[in-house]
């Protein structure tokens, strides 16, 4: 059966009376258009994988909508109430700003308390870090999270938490997988239960600022000549920030345009603190107010997007390796001026992320840890060494960092405040947040990296994505930039093979459709499917010793045109 018939097959089914009458309605008009976007709403169902869900808002199986996240949580609470048999359960539930994100968070609440679980109800958006910390602070067994993180205003998501705090990891992950594949449209009890909807806020709200500050601050010495500019980019992140900053004391400009909450981002090309152009306002009112920082989040409050004065006082957006080299170096140096390491510490990090955290683990005498890519692998790592060993920080490439463990999931406003202490300190010795990265380059080597985000939607898209993959794996690079290949990991197999002795070595994480490739002159090349949106991720590191400050530029331009070089050679 071709895509287009199984699509109309499937769209009939939505029809019936189970479905309510307007999203009837809208079915009925698709089917009657006979559009590729009938296609693309019903040709396969949207998937629950192990990082939750994120699609289009629209009906349709392949579509965020009532039924598709009803699902969702009904089997969610399936498998909760395998998991916790006989005993109370209680969901945390929060959304960010984007369309519908409340009326699919209250959806959620009235799904789960129609099966006899109580749902703890924001009473507004939050910022994703706190809705993790309610968890723990309420003791409640899972949460959900309506967002779509920085994707474009058409999207939403949901993600799925234990009682950690974390996304689900292994094996619940694939239980509520199983559990939601099993559900029906029937199945579903929207009739709620409200005695078992309780609306939280204010309390939450004032324990988690207390603890971001309390985790993020240390030191206050120059925080009165400190001048930061802060955007939430119409995002959640100032319901949470606005206080901490005013607790911790420092001195902040906001950008009054973006701290509109809108879902529509109206600012802004894409509310992804990653692009510069979602800083430009920022930017531009820090150059204006003569600022020393500007500190940008995305929607949800995940990600915190860092610039700087360079070393001609130029603000110069960081990449996430950079941002949390300094960040865990900081800490690393608290830590260790505190009397507090004692070789039974460790830092996070991610297979995709920068090397330099091996470097500065060893040079604090600490272990540096790496998962796969996404937070919830950092969280796991914390969880599984409990009681043996202590985490400090860790953080990812993608603009996500954390301190501590209190929170289990990428914190833009504990990061603020740390990052806004680490400048502040720094400009009261006489240097700056990029100098004191500079620093660190002299010790470990000067690394540099590049991302290229390959977007190929739809149903030819995938297979476009997959086709790549295919051919970087049975038709593997020899060299890069002359420089030959001598180890390539492939978690997707679980083997890691040294090209220079032949010998295989078993990866002891978990399988995931990820190819990293290996040089002789330390080049490192990773290519990963995203999980949750129609792109591919080619992931560029290389690096060089960095003798001085003053060849700062010299290092940094070779470097960048090494990534050129090697990027025209793959030939995207």
């Amino acid at each position: 059966m071709e895509l287009k018939e199984l699509a109309l097959e499937r769209a009939k089914t939505w029809l019936s009376d189970q479905y309510d009458e307007q999203t009837r309605q809208q079915v009925q008009q698709m089917i009657d258009q006979n559009s590729d976007e009938l296609v693309d709403a019903f040709y396969k169902d949207l998937e629950f994988g192990t990082g939750g869900m994120r699609g289009i808002m629209g009906v349709g199986t392949n579509r965020m909508n009532r039924y598709t996240i009803g699902a969702a949580t009904q089997g969610l609470a399936d498998y909760l109430k395998e998991q916790f048999p006989g005993k109370p359960i209680s969901v945390v539930i929060g959304c960010d700003v984007r369309h519908n994100s409340d009326t699919f968070s209250r959806m959620c609440a009235e799904v789960l308390s129609a099966n006899g679980i109580k749902a703890y109800l924001f009473d507004g958006f939050r910022p994703t870090p706190e809705i993790s910390f309610a968890i723990r602070y309420l003791h409640a067994q899972s949460g959900i999270i309506i967002t779509a993180s920085h994707n474009p205003p058409k999207y939403n998501g949901y993600k799925a938490y234990w009682d950690d705090g974390s996304q689900v990891v292994p094996p619940h992950d694939t239980g509520i997988i199983d559990r939601v594949a099993k559900v029906h449209v029937g199945d579903i009890r929207f009739t709620p239960d409200e005695q078992l909807i309780e609306t939280i806020g204010p309390e939450v709200d004032r324990a988690f600022v207390e603890a971001a500050v309390e985790h993020g601050s240390c030191d206050t010495t120059g925080r009165e000549n400190f001048k930061l500019v802060y955007t939430p980019i119409h995002g959640t992140s100032f319901r949470a920030m606005i206080p901490a900053l005013d607790r911790a004391g420092f001195h902040y400009i906001t950008v009054k345009e973006q701290m509109v909450p809108s879902g529509d981002f109206p600012t802004v090309q894409s509310p992804n603190p990653e692009n510069p152009e979602a800083l430009k306002m920022a930017t531009d009112l820090a150059i204006r107010e003569n600022a020393d920082m500007v500190v940008g989040t995305d929607p949800d409050a995940d990600r915190i997007g860092i610039a700087v004065r360079n070393l001609h006082g130029e603000l110069e957006l960081l990449n996430g390796n950079q941002t949390n080299t300094v960040l865990i170096s900081y800490l690393l140096e608290r830590w260790r001026k505190q009397g507090r390491l004692n070789g039974k510490q460790f830092i996070g990090s991610t297979i995709v992320t920068s090397d330099i955290f091996y470097k500065i683990a060893d040079l604090y005498g600490v272990k540096c840890k790496a998962g796969l890519t996404g937070f919830k692998w950092i969280a796991d790592m914390i969880r599984r060494a409990e009681g043996q060993e202590e985490f400090v920080g860790g953080g990812e490439e993608s603009f996500g960092f954390m301190v501590g463990d209190f929170v289990r999931d990428k914190d833009s406003i504990t990061t603020t405040i740390l990052a806004c202490e680490v400048a502040s300190v720094a400009k009261a010795k006489g240097s700056s947040f990029f100098q004191e990265l500079l620093k660190i380059y002299q010790k470990t080597g000067m690394y540099r990296e590049s991302l290229v985000n390959i977007v190929r939607e739809g149903v030819s898209g995938a297979q476009q994505i997959k086709a790549m993959m295919d051919t970087l794996r049975e038709n593997p690079l020899k060299t890069i930039d002359g420089s030959p290949v001598v180890r390539i990991d492939d978690y997707k197999t679980s083997i890691s093979k040294d090209l220079t002795t032949g010998t295989q070595t078993p990866i002891q994480i978990p399988k995931s459709d990820v190819l990293i490739y290996y040089t002789a002159d330390g080049t490192k090349i990773a290519a990963r499917p995203s999980g949750t949106e129609p792109k591919i991720k080619f992931y560029f590191s290389v690096n060089a010793p960095l003798p001085s400050l003053e060849q700062y530029e010299q290092v940094w331009k070779a470097l960048g045109e090494k990534l050129q070089r090697i990027e025209k050679e793959m030939d995207f």
